[in-house]
């Protein structure tokens, strides 16, 4: 890795801690950004989970007072979440390179609609929650539909802020800062516990995520003063157009 790599890899690792914080969706940004440098893409993903780690704690955390009560039953959602993103990552280290290469184009373009519906699909999810009776902090419904999304996660994970914040929101009753520093808490755990398991197996490219994890923070305190003045949807179309423009690229790559 030369010093171009390096100063792309911390650039991109301010920007995606920029939209990670305005919208979500850094993965966009910093994925792409990894796959550049010429590592696998499988390598490339379990990196990228890595390097995001510190951010997604650090999020959870900075807002820890919007946190709903954290009894037995949260740390039991928790755990089935960690169980799924275990299931999704173990899942990532048995797919061949050639399959998940081709998966690339697909698993982006699926993130870029996740983030262009984002405001639905929380919307959708809480509305099905509600219909259901599920009240507020009631986290033992929500496992079934927790689990399958983080077990995407564990697999790729852009846009699962989306997937989770909707799911989130079913148990907090629809307060949205405590569903969003919920699920920076709920993405930050299960993100180190699959970092960690990608880091046994000798999964990650360290040169590489260190260097993008040294720009994620510096990136997270930018976003968080430029959305006092961006407004929400600017960041999401933004992202929408750059998720799109990559979606095309990676397709005319691994498919053409």
């Amino acid at each position: 890795m030369d010093s171009l790599h390096i100063a792309f890899l911390f650039f991109a690792g301010i920007a995606g801690g920029t939209i990670s914080t305005l919208a979500g969706g850094a993965a966009i940004i910093t994925f792409p950004a990894l796959l550049a440098t010429g590592i696998s893409p499988v390598i490339a993903s379990c990196s990228n989970l890595v390097a995001l780690v510190p951010g997604n704690l650090l999020s959870g955390f900075y807002d820890r007072k919007q946190l709903p009560p954290l009894g037995r039953s949260f740390a039991g959602m928790v755990a089935a979440s960690v169980v799924g993103a275990l299931a999704g990552a173990t899942l990532l280290m048995v797919t061949p390179e050639r399959i998940f290469a081709a998966l690339v184009p697909l698993l982006l373009g699926f993130a870029t609609v996740l983030f262009a519906y984002s405001a639905r699909i929380s919307a959708w999810l809480r509305a099905r929650g509600e219909a259901r009776g599920h009240g507020a902090h009631n986290w033992g419904t929500i496992v079934a539909w927790l689990l399958p999304v983080s077990v995407y996660g564990g697999y790729f994970g852009a846009g699962l802020g989306v997937l989770v914040l909707g799911v989130i929101s079913v148990g907090t009753g629809g307060d949205y800062r405590s569903a969003n520093v919920t699920k920076n808490l709920v993405v930050g755990v299960n993100s180190a516990v699959v970092a960690a398991f990608f880091a046994l197996n000798g999964m990650v490219a360290w040169p590489q995520a260190l260097v993008m994890m040294a720009g994620v923070p510096l990136g997270a305190l930018a976003g968080s003063q430029i959305a006092r003045v961006l407004p929400d949807d600017a960041a999401r179309w933004l992202l929408v157009i750059i998720g799109a423009s990559l979606t095309a690229a990676f397709a005319w790559r691994y498919w053409f």
